[in-house]
C-alpha cells in the first residue's frame, strides 16, 4: 500500500514538472514571436489638405483657361508696344516704387452648341492671397495690349480659346494671385447683373 502511494506521488510530481516546462516553453515561444514582429510604423501626421490650384473653369457654356501672367516690372517699355499707330509711344513707368505691372491673358472657349453673344464674358480684378483687389488699368496701357483685344467678344462653338488680355498695377509685396472671371447666366450680357463668377489661379512669371 505504501509503495503504491509513493508511486502515485512521484507520478504527480512528474506531471507537475512537465506542466511547468510546457507552460514556460509556451511563454518563451510567444515572446520570441513578438520580438520577431516588425515594429508598427508610426501613423502619418494629419495635416490639413491644401486645395489644388485651378487653371481652368467652365461657367455656363464658356470654358476659361489660364494662358499667361507676365511680371513686367515697374516699366512698360516702348519697344514692346503692340499698336503700330503708337509710333511715338514712350516707356510707361509706375510712379509708386512699391508697385509693378502684371500682364494677364485668359482664354475663353465656347463649349456649347450656339454662338455666345458679345459681352457675355469678361475677366475682372486680380486678387492676392490677402484678399486685396487690383483693378485692370485703363486706356493708358492700350498701346501694350493686343490688337484687336478680344475680351467679351462673340464665341463660336468649338473654336480655339479666344484670348483676353489686361494689364494690372499690383503691389510688389503681393503673392498668390487669382483673377475673377465672369459669364452672364443663360448667355446674357454681363451688364444685365445676372452673372456667374469664379477665381482662376495665376502663375506670375
Amino acid at each position: 500500500m505504501f509503495k503504491f502511494n509513493k508511486s502515485l506521488g512521484q507520478v504527480s510530481r512528474l506531471l507537475l514538472v512537465l506542466a511547468i516546462v510546457v507552460f514556460v516553453a509556451v511563454i518563451i515561444t510567444f515572446l520570441i514571436m513578438k520580438m520577431a514582429e516588425k515594429p508598427s510604423s508610426p501613423g502619418k501626421p494629419t495635416t490639413p489638405s491644401t486645395p489644388l490650384p485651378v487653371f481652368e473653369q467652365t461657367l455656363e457654356n464658356i470654358r476659361f483657361v489660364y494662358e499667361s501672367a507676365l511680371d513686367k516690372g515697374d516699366t512698360l517699355k516702348a519697344s514692346e508696344v503692340t499698336d503700330i499707330k503708337s509710333t511715338n509711344a514712350k516707356d510707361l513707368k509706375i510712379s509708386n516704387p512699391g508697385a509693378k505691372f502684371i500682364k494677364v491673358t485668359i482664354g475663353a472657349q465656347n463649349i456649347g452648341l450656339v454662338n455666345t453673344i458679345k459681352g457675355a464674358w469678361n475677366i475682372e480684378n486680380i486678387i492676392d492671397s490677402k484678399g486685396r483687389n487690383f483693378v485692370p488699368l485703363g486706356s493708358m496701357t492700350n498701346p501694350w495690349l493686343p490688337k484687336p483685344n478680344l475680351c467679351g467678344e462673340l464665341l463660336k462653338p468649338a473654336f480655339d480659346p479666344t484670348p483676353c488680355t489686361k494689364i494690372y498695377e499690383v503691389s510688389k509685396e503681393s503673392t498668390g494671385f487669382k483673377i475673377r472671371i465672369e459669364a452672364g447666366k443663360n448667355n446674357k450680357p454681363i451688364s444685365s447683373g445676372s452673372n456667374n463668377s469664379f477665381l482662376l489661379d495665376l502663375i506670375v512669371k
